[in-house]
């Protein structure tokens, strides 16, 4: 049976500094790192037409800044680059149209919309739901409405929920729902690791998989460059399962690196299907502890909506399976075949909505289910990320809801994990407080859970960070919940989390001049962190 090889403690330090010297995130970190040299050689070694490349560079900066202004994007990250730009011309022309947004080709844009005009053929259509939303609950609708439209990804009654409050609690549920599966194992994570989590679910695919189940695997190659070698995928397929891996992440400068694929998504047999912040590594389950205790969490779906995760993968997966010729191939197996019949109805209450976002549209959905919550909260809106990097109109909109008499409570990590971006999250503290808004720092360790939890009506949970990365340029994933058992879960599990968290206050905020000026020097940059 295939085993998932475990690190094994060497005696000498030699072979293991070897390997990592000769490892391929190595071998690529120094191939960019000889690009970038070369980049600003050449500039510099042109030196003596001083005027001339002066005159080109303010020239070329011009034109480039003339360009930002006219793309449709956030203005945060318009901002940043505009000052990138002007102050280190023509390197900072350079550098922006190599690393700033998105450089998925037209070819790439019009394979990826023919595959997703398949899967919009096959949406169900919901709208006697929306009608019945919209007669008893107007603002529940128009959210609902807008995931319909926007993510191709209907309302659903008949279904059922289970909050999983830890990365513990979802492997257990994840181990028992793969032992069930008859027909397909879709699995597609942002971070694949070698350990027990992963040894574990994988014995249990390989067996699926020897008894004639259809497992298949995505993965993003930056999220796991250093977990998994570049031959992992031949290793499975040996096995029986079938892999894809996103954008494998080479050794040249490109803005196509900025996309990556950070959803989390596992569906069984297009009936059961999980979706949260937990990826596959031992950290996410407390075997490795790097920063104190992971708190993450992932919600069960069961019924009609698992089918949506079921297309969110398989359009992915088509746009990582071309021809030879790089071409779509219209004759794949359509995706009826592989939806299930829903014989039976759930005894599920409310109605469950996943929804996808990505970087082609401009149309930033995960922002935009936030913002709807916050518009139109009542009571409360408590909300926990492991990263608080606002734009603008994420900001205003939290400062609105506190000021308007919302219990705005946001909880992040007491122990980060990057420390300059728990530095830019820090620096909006501030602001948030004195708009009435409460935040609190877990104390036990990394808090890693994307969640919004509403009036004891509305909760979405799912892979969108708080950061311009999630919220523009990764493709995410995550599910809206209205009126479901599980919203009252997570409000109670928030309950748990600030027992075990400590509030911040204004005194808390008061720092030295050198570190408000690192902070903002850092907040200009959140952009591109």
């Amino acid at each position: 049976m295939f085993q998932v090889k475990q690190k094994k403690k060497k005696k000498s330090l030699l072979r293991p500094l070897i390997r990592f010297m000769f490892s391929r995130v190595v071998l690529v970190a120094l191939l960019i790192l000889v690009q970038i040299v070369l980049l600003i050689v050449s500039i510099l070694r042109f030196k003596e037409y001083y005027y001339i490349l002066s005159s080109a560079a303010s020239l070329i900066a011009i034109l480039t800044v003339c360009h930002i202004m006219g793309r449709d994007c956030n203005a945060g990250y318009r901002i940043v680059w505009i000052i990138v730009v002007l102050v280190f011309p023509p390197v900072g022309a350079a550098m922006y149209f190599l690393f700033s947004g998105s450089s998925l080709s037209r070819k790439t844009r019009t394979t990826m919309s023919r595959i997703t005009s398949v899967a919009e053929d096959m949406k169900e259509d919901k709208a006697e739901i929306l009608r019945e939303l919209a007669e008893a609950h107007p603002e529940a609708c128009r959210q609902s409405a807008y995931i319909d439209r926007m993510c191709m990804c209907p309302p659903y009654r008949n279904g059922e929920t289970k909050y999983l409050p830890t990365g513990e609690a979802f492997l257990e549920a994840l181990l028992a729902e793969l032992e069930k599966a008859v027909r397909y194992i879709f699995l597609e994570y942002f971070i694949i690791s070698h350990g027990e989590m992963w040894e574990r679910i994988c014995r249990v695919l390989v067996k699926k998989a020897a008894e004639g189940v259809d497992v298949r695997l995505i993965y993003d190659d930056f999220g796991s460059i250093t977990r998994l070698s570049g031959r992992y995928p031949k290793e499975l397929e040996a096995v029986g399962i079938r892999c894809r891996v996103f954008h494998p992440f080479v050794p040249v400068l490109s803005a196509r690196q900025n996309n990556r694929d950070h959803r989390k998504i596992c569906v069984i047999d297009g009936y059961t299907a999980f979706t949260g912040g937990i990826n596959i590594g031992d950290e996410y389950i407390n075997v490795t502890h790097p920063h104190g205790y992971w708190k993450d969490n992932a919600v069960l779906v069961r019924g009609e909506a698992a089918w949506s995760f079921a297309r969110m993968f398989l359009t992915m997966w088509d746009y990582l399976s071309p021809t030879r010729t790089g071409r779509y191939r219209t004759d794949r197996e359509p995706y009826s075949t592989l939806r299930p019949v829903f014989s039976e109805q759930l005894p599920g209450e409310g109605i469950v909505q996943p929804y996808t976002d990505n970087p082609l549209d401009n149309e930033p959905v995960g922002e935009n289910v936030c913002l709807h919550i916050l518009y139109h909260a009542r009571r409360y809106v408590w909300i926990t990320t492991p990263y608080l990097i606002l734009d603008d109109q994420m900001r205003q909109a939290l400062c609105t809801a506190a000021t308007s008499g919302v219990d705005v409570r946001i909880v992040t990590p007491g122990i980060p994990d990057k420390k300059t971006v728990f530095e830019t999250t820090r620096s909006n503290y501030a602001r948030l407080l004195e708009s009435g808004v409460r935040i609190y720092e877990y104390t036990p360790g990394f808090l890693h859970a994307k969640t919004f939890v509403c009036d004891d009506r509305y909760a979405t949970v799912g892979s969108v960070n708080l950061d311009y990365r999630s919220l523009f340029l990764h493709f995410e994933c995550g599910v809206w919940m209205y009126g479901t058992p599980a919203v009252g879960e997570i409000k109670a599990d928030f309950v748990r989390i600030l027992e075990s968290s400590r509030e911040i206050t204004r005194a808390d905020c008061r720092v030295s001049l050198l570190r408000r000026l690192y902070r903002s020097v850092l907040e200009l940059f959140a952009p591109l962190l």
